[in-house]
């Protein structure tokens, strides 16, 4: 099954998750977003704040979240997380 997953549902989560690991409120109100492109497809979101950063691995449907340091903190399953929420809608 191919889940379509909305950037901006993903980009909230994102923020969500910074908060309880702790980045500041301003920092997250402020997060930048860059997008990996290979061969024409895009294939990755970076998410980065003051002393953190994520990454969604579009195609795996995985969002991890790293230190400064680069130690994974968190990870989430896109599939599982947001699914619940678009069967509700």
């Amino acid at each position: 099954m191919r889940l379509h997953m909305n950037a901006a549902d993903v980009r909230g989560l994102v923020a969500r998750h910074f908060l309880h690991l702790g980045a500041d409120e301003a920092d997250v109100a402020d997060v930048q977003e860059n997008i990996r492109i290979d061969r024409g497809r895009c294939v990755a979101r970076c998410y980065r704040v003051a002393e953190m950063f994520a990454m969604w691995l579009i195609d795996v449907g995985v969002l991890q979240f790293y230190d400064a340091d680069g130690e994974m903190l968190h990870t989430v399953n896109l599939f599982t997380e947001l699914l619940p929420h678009r069967a509700a809608a």
